[in-house]
């Protein structure tokens, strides 16, 4: 852009704006942070965008913020053109992102870490409360007038949480948060992770590591916090829900995909297992004809692990700030692939 002074004829060349987009309408403070530096523009919906609208709306931008709903693909990359510098992923998890090839174009992909890790932590822990003593069929049974007799020696029966057994598939951040909630209920824990903790870490958290089928079969709470990949893909199956306590309960809060739902309604409609909490799908939203959805001795929510209203703002604010350290070349907050900051260029990659 060119202005013209005419009393000292002199011309001032401004610098054209960057230009990003925001994928869904998320809380503040993101798109004030964004729009005191950039064009910014939104997707201004609760619905996520169409793969068309997305097409249309990714070109010419220098910086993506997504949801974990937004896949980011090779053709995406394409379609946004040269000026792609970063994806910032309003989110913990990255499977919805084409790493490899986001770092094959130099594009940096951020994601906000473990902001959200206390939140989903208390969630994961209020589900292995609500699955055990079966809350939600109570609740149910009250509303629906069922209640009729009073109190009952033999209503809703559950089980124990106070000294029983968590194992803990994927001790991170959030797992050793879900570790430091259980260790209030006396709990003996127990982990497995593809590469055991220090020593020292285990003892201050309290766990123990263990081989996987141990921790299948000791678990009296089995819970899932690792990341998704192609190690964990399905990694609950039949054939180790088959090896589960009988009054055991498996809890997800992690992704979706780390269980095959299939198997895991079979197992709970024959007893393999007491019951399921799940707030994480394969492919979401879940729909009504779901084999889960009519079962009982399941609890299914629908994605709600970092929704507090500070976690979201925290979110937001990391999300943007990812994307801004980018764009004026500072390494981001929560990086997955490109890290280093050399000459004005990002290299190296964090995995």
């Amino acid at each position: 852009m060119y202005i013209l002074q005419p009393k000292h004829y002199r011309i001032i060349v401004l610098e054209k704006r960057k230009e990003v987009y925001i994928t869904r309408r998320i809380p503040e403070p993101a798109f004030s942070m964004l729009a005191s530096r950039y064009h910014v523009l939104v997707h201004d919906d609760r619905r996520p965008p169409t793969r068309q609208e997305l097409k249309r709306d990714v070109r010419n931008k220098s910086g993506i913020l997504c949801t974990l709903s937004d896949r980011i693909d090779k053709e995406l990359m394409c379609q946004a053109g040269p000026n792609l510098k970063v994806i910032s992923s309003y989110s913990t998890g990255h499977d919805h992102i084409d790493i490899p090839e986001a770092t094959k174009r130099l594009i940096a992909v951020a994601t906000t870490g473990d902001v959200l890790a206390e939140a989903t932590a208390d969630l994961t822990f209020a589900l292995i409360l609500a699955i055990s003593r079966k809350l939600v069929q109570a609740d149910r049974y009250l509303r629906t007038g069922s209640w009729k007799e009073g109190w009952s020696p033999d209503l809703f029966l559950g089980y124990d949480v106070y000294g029983s057994t968590l194992g803990i598939i994927g001790l991170g951040r959030i797992g050793l948060a879900v570790a430091q909630r259980a260790r209030g209920f006396k709990m003996n824990i127990i982990y497995h992770n593809r590469n055991r903790i220090d020593a020292k870490l285990e003892s201050k958290a309290g766990v123990k590591y263990v081989g996987m089928n141990e921790l299948i079969e000791s678990s009296d709470f089995l819970t899932i916090h690792a990341s998704l990949n192609k190690d964990s893909f399905h990694i609950i199956d039949s054939h180790k829900l088959r090896k589960m306590k009988k009054n055991a309960f498996l809890v997800n809060t992690a992704r979706g995909a780390m269980v095959k739902e299939s198997d895991l309604a079979e197992a709970l409609q024959n007893g393999w297992i007491a019951g399921a909490a799940l707030d994480t799908y394969g492919h979401e939203p879940l729909k009504r004809s779901n084999r889960l959805v009519s079962l009982s001795n399941v609890i299914l929510l629908p994605h709600i692990g970092s929704a507090t209203f500070n976690t979201r703002r925290n979110m937001s604010r990391v999300a943007a700030q990812n994307l801004i350290n980018v764009l004026e070349g500072i390494p981001p907050i929560y990086p997955v692939n490109i890290y280093r900051h050399v000459s004005g260029r990002y290299q190296g990659t964090k995995d």
